[in-house]
């Protein structure tokens, strides 16, 4: 069982940074693949960037790539999302997610889940 607890979130203008943080419970957190997933009012949830258990490989959407860097810190079992130039239309509810195995963009394929942390950009 890994419990995941989201932190970071805010109110930023268009243009602004934020930095998301995950923590992870357990003592296998280098195991699991970890991603960030984004849900907007009356969307469906949309994958933003994934990283592997060794933080060696990493994966974005095309509608962050340039802008955002995914990254762990085993040691303090805790996932990184480093957004950058955020858009008004990125406000939504970010969670992070993991996996045992390889990152994947399928939020079906994760198993656990955070309870998510509200990012609003104002224009």
């Amino acid at each position: 069982q890994v419990q995941l607890v989201e932190s970071g979130g805010g109110l930023v203008q268009a243009g602004g940074s934020l930095r998301l943080s995950c923590a992870a419970s357990g003592r296998t957190f280098n195991i699991y693949a970890m991603g960030w997933f984004r849900q907007a009012p009356g969307t469906e949830r949309e994958f933003a960037a994934a990283v592997s258990g060794s933080g060696g490989s990493t994966v974005y959407a095309d509608s962050v790539k340039g802008r955002f860097t995914i990254s762990r810190d085993n040691a303090k079992n805790t996932v990184y999302l480093q957004m950058n130039s955020l858009k008004p239309e990125e406000t939504a509810i970010y969670y992070c997610a993991a996996r045992p195995g390889q990152p994947s963009q399928d939020g079906l394929a994760y198993r656990y889940w955070g309870q998510g942390t509200q990012v609003t950009v104002s224009s």
